[in-house]
């Protein structure tokens, strides 16, 4: 009895179909392996086009083996420079910029004074207290006056006593003189009695100035302050022995209200601070946080020259300081305005950009591309920034996400709609959508290829 060709017990019997099968299954590979490498080449493709920017028509064509991404990247519009960028966007308009100078000053009184005794004597008196304000004229201290007292009757008594002998000589020449018309006297006792009421006369000068040399000596025995201000530790109390020639003085003064701050500022502010030095610019004396405003007053002067070794010129300004808020020697910042430019076109600080041939500006034109215009930059406040040139007031600039454009790159402005401006970057990405479309066609229509050969060999 011959086997059935069916019965699964037969070695034989699956004999004839596996040359069959073996087949079918290679050319599955081989198809499979083909379509594998296309898809993987598309992809790769579509991932290089989405992250660089748009070739021209030219170069487009050039890759036209990819036909279904070639016409996404079309649709396009194959000239843009990529995906448009969203910016930030403001308007250049007319404004005064306030020409403002500011520096590192140190408060200085007007005038320090150490006062000393113009007289030898023993301190009687000292009538201020440490750190007390005082008044111009007002008394600080006593010096002994009991012998300046005696210098001033002294010669008080020698003027009166020249007085009386000129007066005695003066009758006498009046007589001489009578006598000498009746020519009963000589002439020579005439000249002689002249020649001594000048001589007294002359004494008596002496004796005044004697005497306004001891009553000026007795007035300097009370110490008075010079100047009006704040009166220092004390240098010496009373007992002691002073005179003119004491290194430490009575005591020092030092003028408050008003003081001056002095400040340098470069040379190049020199030119413009001695222009305006006749006009009233105004100074603000800050803290060393420049939080609090501790005075405001006016710009007072500028040196004659120049410090060659830090290219620095001096300056002041002085403050009232009612408020006393200033302190000698004290640090703070001068903040100085110099004058206004009227009517100057600003933009944002953010607006302009620094690059190597100089300062520019990217300008928003009407098809919402921009344009990287050279300009030259003024005056600056904390946000705006003078354009001296090459920008007019009305004209648009970017002011946020500049660092992504280049001259003639495609713009969102916030109130436009995102999937209408980006467009030529959605047809782009269709185009590679296409790819893969057509690439996981190919893939499916391998599958069912393999299927249907797989399938077939199960029927034989």
């Amino acid at each position: 009895m011959n086997p059935s060709p069916t019965d699964p017990d037969d070695p034989l019997a699956a004999r004839p179909a596996e040359p069959i099968h073996r087949t079918l299954s290679r050319r599955a590979q081989i198809l499979g392996g083909v379509i594998a490498i296309v898809v993987v080449a598309a992809l790769g493709w579509l991932a290089w086009d989405l992250t660089h920017e748009s070739k021209t028509a030219g170069g487009a064509q050039s890759a036209g083996g990819f036909g279904g991404a070639g016409g996404g990247r079309g649709g396009g519009g194959g000239g843009a420079r990529g995906p448009a960028v969203t910016v930030g966007v403001a308007t250049a308009e007319k404004a005064d910029v306030p020409v403002v100078l500011e520096a590192l000053g140190t408060v200085t009184p007007i005038a320090t004074v150490k006062v000393r005794s113009q007289v030898n004597g023993t301190l009687q008196q000292v009538l201020y207290r440490e750190g007390q304000m005082v008044k111009q004229g007002q008394v600080l201290a006593i010096v002994d006056p009991r012998q300046f007292e005696m210098a001033l009757q002294q010669a008080t008594g020698q003027r009166m006593k020249d007085e009386a002998q000129l007066q005695a000589a003066r009758v006498t020449l009046d007589r001489y003189r009578t006598l000498l018309k009746e020519d009963s006297i000589a002439r020579q006792d005439v000249d002689t009695q002249e020649a001594l009421v000048k001589q007294l006369e002359a004494a008596i000068v002496v004796d005044k100035a004697n005497e306004g040399t001891a009553r000026l000596n007795l007035g300097y025995t009370r110490i008075v302050a010079p100047v009006a201000g704040r009166v220092g530790l004390r240098q010496v109390d009373v007992g002691n022995y002073v005179s003119t020639s004491d290194a430490n003085g009575v005591a020092v003064i030092t003028q408050l209200s008003p003081i001056d701050v002095q400040f340098a500022v470069a040379q190049d502010a020199a030119p413009s601070l001695q222009q305006n030095a006749n006009a009233l610019m105004r100074a603000q004396a800050m803290d060393r946080t420049r939080s609090t405003v501790l005075d405001t007053g006016k710009f007072y002067s500028l040196d004659n020259q120049i410090d060659t070794t830090t290219g620095t010129v001096k300056a002041k300004a002085r403050f009232d300081n009612a408020q006393l808020a200033m302190f000698p020697m004290q640090f703070v910042n001068v903040r100085l305005d110099v004058q206004v430019i009227h009517g100057a076109v600003v933009v944002p600080v953010s607006a302009l950009r620094h690059g190597n041939n100089g300062d520019y500006v990217f300008v928003l034109n009407n098809d919402r591309t921009v344009t990287q215009r050279p300009v030259n930059a003024g005056q600056a406040t904390v946000d705006k920034v003078q354009i001296a040139s090459g920008l007019q007031a009305g004209e648009r600039v970017i002011t946020e996400g500049a660092d992504r454009l280049r001259d003639g790159s495609r713009v969102i402005l916030p109130g436009d709609n995102p999937a209408a401006a980006r467009g030529g970057a959605s047809g782009a990405r269709g185009g590679g959508s296409g790819a893969r479309g057509g690439a996981s066609g190919a893939y499916g229509q391998g599958g069912g290829q393999r299927r249907r050969a797989q399938g077939g060999a199960s029927a034989q």
